[in-house]
């Protein structure tokens, strides 16, 4: 975690970039009149109202935990990403809007040719970047930097095609295929901003780790079947980079309070080193105790997908 606040220097070329595209495209669609550029230049600006929103979001959740926050402040950057895509949605809709009025009355474009190389540098800045932000939200498991990423890849996309609509057009003569063109993007636009609204929600309610890292804690937890040891309540949450796990521990009730504590120590120290910035709670229990499995505060699944005492639980419950 004492990487994080580094993410804010890639969020600060987020809206470096954001503003040069915005020039360069804006200056696009002054040159031509093209409403599929106009439509391209309209979603760089959603571009940088993110990334200033995302720098925002990435220098709350680098802060420490601290009395009021003991879990720390990384779910900042589910509002962040939540309220990009609230933006894009309002982006993707006026730029439908605004094709729409294109098509009731088409005009010619000019000077496309210097149009569209302006615009084909932006839309190279953008993949550029985006290269970049990709990386660096993996390997930070940064929601914020991600969605910067994708939403970037999105206008590298869109951008494509609008460079194609507006040669089209202009080689052509037939003028609505601007118009149609940047109907297309408005509705590419529009998906991704369900696509990452919903993700945000995902966050923000608590979802489980992915399926794999749940299979990594399984069987270090299996690991210990041979020694009598078995396990229950598994749990698993994510929240921004951080990750939650917790579960019960069940040992023989002749172990003396020492081993066991030692075993739970192993286990966490197995289990952080398997996922990096992870925070573990367990908690120990005698195996031949039926109270042990019948903990009525805990969340169980229906029944007949419940372990035994003579076996782990195969999976989360």
């Amino acid at each position: 975690m004492t990487q994080r606040p580094r993410l804010l220097r890639y969020a600060a070329i987020s809206v470096t970039a954001a503003l040069l595209t915005i020039a360069l495209k804006g200056g696009a669609y002054l040159l031509t009149g093209s409403v599929g550029l106009l439509s391209d230049a309209l979603e760089s600006v959603v571009n940088l109202i993110a990334a200033m929103i995302g720098f925002f979001a990435l220098s709350v959740a680098a802060r420490p935990a601290d009395a009021d926050h003991a879990y720390g402040h990384t779910k900042a950057e589910y509002f962040s990403s939540g309220f990009e895509g609230a933006l894009i949605l309002i982006a993707a809709a006026a730029i439908i809007a605004t094709a729409a009025r294109w098509l009731a009355a088409p005009h010619r474009i000019a000077e496309p040719g210097l149009g569209l190389a302006i615009s084909s540098a932006a839309t190279a800045i953008n993949y550029g970047v985006a290269r970049v932000l990709f990386r660096a939200g993996r390997q930070y498991r940064s929601i914020t930097l991600e969605a910067d990423a994708h939403h970037l890849m999105a206008d590298v996309w869109t951008s494509a095609g609008v460079i194609g609509g507006v040669g089209a057009a202009a080689l052509t003569g037939w003028y609505w295929i601007d118009g149609v063109v940047g109907i297309a993007v408005g509705l590419h636009v529009l998906r991704w901003g369900v696509n990452l609204l919903r993700r945000s929600m995902d966050g923000l309610l608590d979802t489980s780790l992915s399926e794999e890292t749940r299979r990594t804690i399984i069987s270090i937890l299996e690991a210990r079947a041979p020694e009598g040891v078995r396990y229950h309540a598994l749990r698993t949450r994510q929240a921004g980079a951080r990750q939650f796990i917790s579960f019960h521990i069940l040992v023989p009730g002749n172990w003396s309070v020492q081993r066991g504590h030692d075993l739970l120590e192993r286990l966490e120290e197995e289990v952080r080193a398997a996922v990096p910035d992870s925070s573990v709670d367990t908690h120990l229990e005698p195996i031949e105790d039926p109270l042990s499995w019948e903990d009525d505060r805990l969340e169980r699944p229906p029944e007949g997908q419940r372990g035994t005492p003579s076996t782990p639980f195969p999976s989360e419950e």
